[in-house]
């Protein structure tokens, strides 16, 4: 696995950047990091050898931990790696909001959580102009789309008009 001693610092602010930085991090450490991140940690399989081909596929069960190679070990280890690193990127506050998660995508989730919650605390600022919210929020919905969280036309609507002054 490749080192790098320079993570990217997590920012609720330019979240989206941030993740795409943080995929390339994660990549660039194991091909298989970035599936830790999105579906959990992988599980070490082999074939059942009790049960018949099906299909012309193995059925595959859990690998006992006593017959994992040396590679089965370190893809094992991938979540450890990440919550590591995913670790090293957060400041205290953030750190104390994912303390509690198990894997790696427990704490990926907590933060797009803590990422999302920009767009429900987005109000138009003092002396700011229409054009200037809407910028701000143009953008704020564009990364939230990145992140898979697509609102509605109506959740936008009802969003922009709380988030104007009185």
């Amino acid at each position: 696995m490749a080192r790098f001693s320079k993570v990217p610092m997590f920012s609720k602010e330019d979240f989206d950047d941030w993740k795409i930085r943080m995929h390339a991090h994660l990549a660039a450490q194991d091909d298989d990091m970035w599936y830790v991140i999105t579906d959990d940690p992988l599980k070490i399989l082999k074939p059942n050898p009790a049960i018949a081909i099906t299909e012309g596929a193995n059925q595959m069960l859990e690998k006992p931990r006593y017959e994992w190679t040396s590679e089965d070990k370190k893809k094992a280890n991938l979540d450890n790696v990440a919550k590591d690193i995913l670790y090293k990127t957060l400041d205290k506050n953030t750190f104390s909001k994912i303390k509690m998660c198990h894997t790696a995508k427990e704490i990926w989730e907590k933060l797009i959580q803590i990422s999302m919650q920009k767009f429900e605390n987005m109000k138009m600022k003092a002396g700011e102009t229409m054009n200037e919210f809407d910028e701000r929020f143009s953008s704020l919905v564009n990364e939230l789309s990145a992140l898979g969280k697509d609102s509605g036309n109506r959740e936008i609507a009802l969003k922009v008009m709380r988030g104007l002054p009185r």
